[in-house]
Formats: C-alpha cells, structure tokens, sequence
C-alpha cells in the first residue's frame, strides 16, 4: 500500500467540509486552505512512526492545524496502538485521522489543540502515600526487577519479628513492628511468607525465611 491511497478519501473529506485542497505543497503531504483560516496540513503514512511525529512537528512551524493521517486497521494490536499515538499526538498538539480503504471513511480521533491534561488526585495522593511511607532510598532509578516498596518493606519487618519471636500473634507483631496493617498483611499472604495458625497467630513459612535471607537489612 502506498501513502498516496490515503489522498483522494483525505481530499473529498475536507473538500465537505469547504476546504480548497491540493497535495504535496512543499514539504507538506496535503495543504487545506478555508477562508482566512491557518492552512491546515496532514502528513501522510502508512502507520504510525516516529519519522511520521517529526514530519508532523515541523509543520507546527508553518500552522497550529496538523494532522497525522494513518490507515485504519484491524484488531487489538492496531487499536491500542492507535490509542497510545492518539494520546501522544494530543500531547504534542497534533490531530490525527484515519482512513478506512474499503469504504473512503475518514475518522478524526483528536483535534490539533494545546494540550491541557487533567490531574489525577488518586494517583496523586497513591504517590505521596507511598513516598511517605518508603524507608529510606532503597531502589536505584531506572532499576529493572523487583523493587522494594513501602508494603514489601513492612511485610519484611513483620517477617524478621517473626523469624525472631516465632510464632506470634498479630496484634503484638503490630506493636512491636509499627506496621498498623500487620494483621490483615499477614493473613492476606501477598508473598507467600506467612502461615496462619488459628486465632490470629502467625508463623513464617520457608519462603518467608528465604525472602528474609534475600532481603537487605
């Protein structure tokens, strides 16, 4: 498939919508004119690329109204992919489309625009909780594998009161420890550490010894 199958549905779709069209003026693979509006320009691919983001980008320096322009495709892999460059391109202040070939349908998935993201207090707030409850700096930015977080962190000192004390009731691993969820920690056996012995007493499996073995103090 070639970009050049991608034109003629681009070119009646903006024609509708009483643009005067005309293709490759420039460096730009279409050109729009309306009225006294900014030009508005679409670059051409066959899929999303990032050669397509940097041709997208430079013509930002010609008008505020660009566009990408893909085939549409089939499937999960090209719906999520869609889905993903849709939200980069809003970052950017890109538009994007998209094409059917079978039919000629043209679908705008987002507007040229600034972008304005909306926070998120939840995870805001899930932050700050697990940068308040973190000891110390234990992992190292970038790490790959398993890193060490505030509730790793408190089921460990939960495992170390056990391996020391033997088995123990919650309520004292949690006086002794500090870690107010001790309890329900332990009985909810994220890791596979503890065992219940009836009647709110826990002990430490072999898997907990091993982890302890494992963990840095």
């Amino acid at each position: 498939m070639q970009e050049t199958a991608l034109y003629p549905p681009i070119k009646a779709f903006l024609e509708a919508a009483g643009y005067t069209v005309k293709a490759e003026i420039g460096p730009a693979d279409v050109m729009a004119l309306r009225g006294d509006e900014p030009p508005l320009i679409v670059e051409l691919k066959t899929g999303f690329s990032l050669t397509l983001f940097h041709q997208a980008i430079a013509r930002q320096a010609v008008s505020d109204m660009v566009y990408l322009a893909v085939p549409m495709g089939q499937g999960r892999r090209f719906q999520k992919a869609l889905a993903e460059n849709t939200r980069l391109a809003r970052r950017l202040g890109l538009g994007v489309m998209s094409v059917r070939l079978s039919t000629g349908l043209v679908a705008i998935h987002c507007e040229p625009g600034p972008y304005k993201p909306r926070k998120s207090m939840p995870k805001r707030r899930a932050l700050l909780a697990e940068f308040a409850r973190r000891k110390g700096d234990p992992n190292m930015g970038g790490m790959q594998g398993q890193r060490m977080t505030a509730y790793r962190q408190d089921a460990l000192a939960c495992a170390r009161h056990l391996a020391a004390a033997g088995a123990t009731r919650g309520a004292i691993v949690r006086d002794a420890t500090g870690v107010a969820q001790a309890t329900r920690m332990m009985r909810d056996n994220h890791y596979g550490w503890f065992t219940a012995l009836g009647a709110g007493v826990y002990d430490l499996t072999e898997i907990g010894h091993a982890a302890l073995s494992d963990a840095p103090e």
